[in-house]
């Protein structure tokens, strides 16, 4: 697929997306979700990725919908085709972690989107909400069942139900974010830890895992003991079983 509003690059064991609208920072377009779900399907196909990075170019990470078309902006959609989900697959869908380097302002979906991923670092200097309910719509990306899981239902009212900004360290502090570093450091910070993954880790092992981890919240504990116990024999006996006690 030819991009136009991502960027999508892949090297050592890395995949980098970069949402790429920078003279409107970012702002999402119907035609970015297409192109990011299109990306992270070939993420989750190419066994040469082991870790995915997205980040935002110039000094947002997406500033939200795209309201240029101003008062039909949210008009009224074909209940046939729309779907509020902003992305399909969702980042939880693919099989390699999907770290969010929010590398500036991340508002309305620009956040929801990230919320998908299994890792977030944001910029000191950002702003970061969910605003859709002050924009006369609700929020979107499954952020009903991400944010709640991430800050507790009491945050996630405080988020969703006021529509307000917080920054960077606010973000870590709730939960959304593991950690909070100058604008400039995050991506870098974010590419670390995707080289860690890509170069230290069993693949096999991290799917699996990433699959529980999002699942667990549905499961029982008993279920997720029984989970965890058929996984293993799907692991053990395997080279990277062999490997990883060998190499240790």
């Amino acid at each position: 697929m030819s991009y136009e509003d991502i960027r999508f690059e892949v090297g050592n064991g890395i995949a980098i997306i970069e949402l790429h609208r920078p003279e409107h920072l970012n702002a999402y377009s119907g035609k970015m979700g297409v192109e990011l779900g299109d990306a992270y399907r070939a993420c989750d196909d190419d066994d040469a990725i082991r870790a995915v990075v997205v980040t935002g170019a110039g000094s947002a990470f997406c500033a939200g919908a795209d309201m240029a078309a101003g008062e039909d902006t949210f008009a009224s959609q074909d209940p046939g085709t729309f779907s509020a989900a902003g992305v399909d697959p969702p980042a939880w869908e693919v099989r390699k972690p999907v770290i969010a380097a929010m590398n500036g302002h991340a508002v309305g979906i620009g956040l929801t989107l990230a919320l998908q991923c299994d890792m977030r670092i944001v910029a000191n200097e950002g702003k970061y909400g969910v605003l859709q309910v002050r924009r006369g719509v609700m929020p979107d990306a499954y952020s009903h069942w991400t944010l709640p899981r991430l800050v507790g239902l009491e945050r996630a009212a405080d988020l969703l139900l006021t529509g307000r900004k917080i920054k960077g360290a606010e973000a870590v502090e709730m939960g959304i974010a593991s950690r909070a570093l100058p604008a400039e450091q995050v991506l870098p910070a974010a590419l670390e830890i995707a080289t860690d993954i890509a170069s230290n880790t069993a693949p096999l092992s991290v799917a699996v895992t990433k699959r529980l981890l999002w699942e667990s919240p549905n499961l029982t504990r008993a279920e997720v003991g029984h989970r965890e116990t058929e996984l293993h024999h799907h692991l053990m006996g395997r080279a990277d079983a062999v490997e990883g006690p060998m190499a240790w």
